[in-house]
């Protein structure tokens, strides 16, 4: 169902990657740019496992943004986009000229997407995230593990996965009004916005009751929270 839509992968590590991965899977032709500096950075290599899982279905193309030629290249590409997916900092993506602003008046039908650790802007805005400190500063391993034992982390990458995919819901969603604008869109989230999202109804009990939430083990707390009774340890 995606394979009229173009689109450009800048990203690393496994955020970014999932939401390509999402357009690859359903079609999409998916070009991944790669950079000299960061060409097999996954542990494994190129046909380990994990590279495999995440890259799966895509193109690729090597390209040093430090190079005029290769910028060229890039710019080329850009034109003939329907979406580009970004996970640099702020100031690492203006520095390159590879940021929205940039882009849009180069491709105004573009969608940009970007996943960052802590969000584009506000005092951690340049800081690198990663999955295990989204995880604590988000609230999710306070809720995750046996009651007492303190706090544990989910066993995958979970605000990896949460951002990926609330990534690529608002690219579709802008890709949908694109049908009626005919105009791009910024598309923002972060590891630590997808963690918090993910808190749900744990994250309610506190907001609406002011009741907070313990460490769960293996029981599904919203059954009796359902039927008004607050499990006990």
């Amino acid at each position: 169902p995606l394979s009229h839509l173009r689109v450009i992968d800048l990203t690393r590590a496994r955020a970014g990657p999932t939401v390509a991965r999402q357009f690859a899977d359903w079609g999409a032709d998916v070009i991944m740019v790669e950079s000299p500096q960061l060409a097999n950075e996954l542990t494994g290599g190129r046909d380990g496992s994990d590279f495999q899982n995440l890259h799966r279905n895509k193109r690729s193309i090597m390209l040093d943004f430090k190079r005029d030629d290769c910028r060229a290249v890039f710019l080329d590409l850009v034109r003939n986009a329907d979406v580009l997916l970004e996970n640099f900092r702020p100031d690492v993506k203006h520095r390159l000229k590879i940021d929205y602003e940039t882009l849009h008046q180069i491709n105004p039908k573009l969608v940009y997407g970007s996943i960052s650790g802590f969000g584009e802007d506000g005092p951690n805005a340049l800081r690198p995230g990663v999955d295990q400190i989204a995880q604590g500063y988000g609230g999710l391993m306070s809720v995750t593990g046996l009651p007492g034992q303190g706090p544990v982390r989910v066993g995958i990458a979970i605000t990896d996965t949460g951002a990926g995919l609330y990534a690529t819901i608002g690219v579709l969603m802008a890709l949908v009004e694109r049908q009626i604008t005919g105009k791009g869109r910024w598309i923002r989230t972060s590891l630590l916005q997808s963690g918090i999202a993910m808190l749900d109804f744990q994250a309610a009990r506190w907001l609406v009751d002011q009741d907070l939430p313990p460490q769960e083990g293996n029981q599904q707390p919203a059954v009796g929270l359902a039927n008004g009774v607050i499990p006990v340890q």
